[in-house]
């Protein structure tokens, strides 16, 4: 999920608070990951990548903040 799709659910209210059942307001930390191998010849081969975000709450009363590589499990169908 880029960072792009993530802003729009969080806007649109589609990211789900699994505790609150809320919309989550906020998310911190974004970060892309790429896991590469390399060969003998410095030749960089793409293994596999995702993306990392502490996703936050951010209603009245709630706490709930997670560091997530899913963060497509909060979005509401």
């Amino acid at each position: 999920m880029s960072l792009q799709a993530i802003t729009d659910a969080i806007a649109n209210g589609k990211m789900i608070c699994p505790k609150c059942q809320g919309p989550i307001k906020k998310y911190d930390k974004y970060a892309a990951t790429i896991d590469a191998v390399r060969d003998g010849f410095n030749v960089i081969d793409i293994d596999s990548h995702g993306e990392r975000v502490t996703l936050i709450c951010g209603n009245d009363g709630c706490e709930w903040k997670e560091r997530t590589e899913y963060p497509m499990e909060y979005v509401a169908d």
